[in-house]
């Protein structure tokens, strides 16, 4: 993992199209501008994960005989 330090309106650049800017700082709080192709996806953490597991359950083998029953 890189660790950078960043000021307000500081920001970084990952890969040439993608731009991270450091808005505000209030206490433990800090909010980021993102700043990126739409083609990029860009998701909370949490939204993330929480999406990564709906997909596994939804590929669960009770999903996989279905399918095989349905293509024959």
């Amino acid at each position: 993992m890189l660790a950078l330090s960043r000021k307000k309106n500081e920001a970084l650049v990952i890969n040439n199209n993608v731009e991270i800017t450091v808005l505000e700082i209030k206490g433990e709080q800090v909010k980021l501008g993102i700043s990126a192709p739409r083609e990029v996806p860009v998701y909370r953490k949490e939204v993330y994960v929480q999406i990564q597991d709906s997909n596994k359950e939804a590929v669960n083998t009770d999903g996989m005989d279905a399918l095989k029953e349905l293509l024959g």
